[in-house]
């Protein structure tokens, strides 16, 4: 079932992604050579403990995992791409690290997530990857207007992705969020327009363009939920929670000031 959300509800949402886009920017800017993903966790499990927030992932435990998670944050690094648990590793010059984080406020969910390279890039090629995820959402925002379908934005993630030389996975993708963290309807990253459910106001979207950067397949980890690259190649995400509304779509989740 999709869920609707009031135009209350919807200015209700507004401080759940706030705090997430905040959140992810007060990281990227802390984190450094050297900080080990356990610390990141624990930085932002304060965080969410002085807001009085709720995490979605301590208690996660879905089908495809080996739950519960455990941890209130994923960190994939370099050739992880999704779903990457905190671990005792401490980051390496121009290693790239995607961060996620869900966090309910108030009841109501915003989920996000960004990828960076520490330290400065590696090389140019992690650069245009990490880039063409983030042109691919702003393509996806775009056409988050009522009346247009799911379809629309999967086209306008993978016009942009496929644009670049990436090949796209869809096994997964962005969801439907609101009260509880994944919802209808899915948000492939790749679709036809004029297909799928139609855009309403009050839906809030999580889209989520990521890739890899020679191949679509992946494999899991023996913690059964690190996701990586089949190929070993490096993999970059990007995320935002998105408003539809009866105008334009509205990014709950960017940092304040953005």
């Amino acid at each position: 079932m999709i869920e609707l959300l009031t135009p209350q509800e919807v200015e209700r949402a507004r401080p759940a992604g706030r705090f997430v886009g905040d959140t992810l920017q007060a990281l990227r800017e802390r984190i450094r050579v050297g900080t080990n993903l356990l610390e990141i966790d624990e930085w932002a499990a304060r965080m969410i403990e002085a807001r009085a927030a709720v995490s979605c992932y301590v208690d996660y435990a879905p089908s495809f995992g080996r739950g519960p998670f455990g941890h209130v944050i994923c960190t994939s690094v370099n050739d992880a791409v999704l779903h990457g648990l905190p671990h005792d590793y401490a980051l390496q010059q121009g290693d790239l690290l995607s961060l996620d984080l869900a966090v309910s406020v108030d009841g109501w969910v915003a989920d996000a997530a960004v990828t960076f390279s520490v330290g400065g890039w590696a090389c140019e090629g992690d650069r245009r990857m990490v880039e063409a995820t983030e042109r691919a959402l702003e393509a996806a925002i775009r056409v988050a207007r009522a009346g247009n379908r799911v379809g629309d934005l999967s086209h306008a993630v993978s016009r942009v992705l496929s644009g670049a030389g990436y090949r796209v996975n869809t096994d997964f993708g962005g969801h439907g969020v609101g009260s509880t963290m994944h919802q209808d309807p899915h948000v492939p990253n790749q679709g036809r327009p004029g297909t799928g459910p139609r855009l309403r106001p009050g839906m809030l979207l999580a889209i989520e363009p990521w890739v890899m950067a020679d191949t679509d397949q992946l494999t899991v980890d023996d913690d059964g939920w690190t996701l990586r690259s089949r190929t070993g190649a490096r993999a970059a995400h990007s995320e935002h929670t998105v408003a539809i509304t009866t105008g334009d779509p509205v990014v709950l989740t960017r940092p304040s000031g953005a």
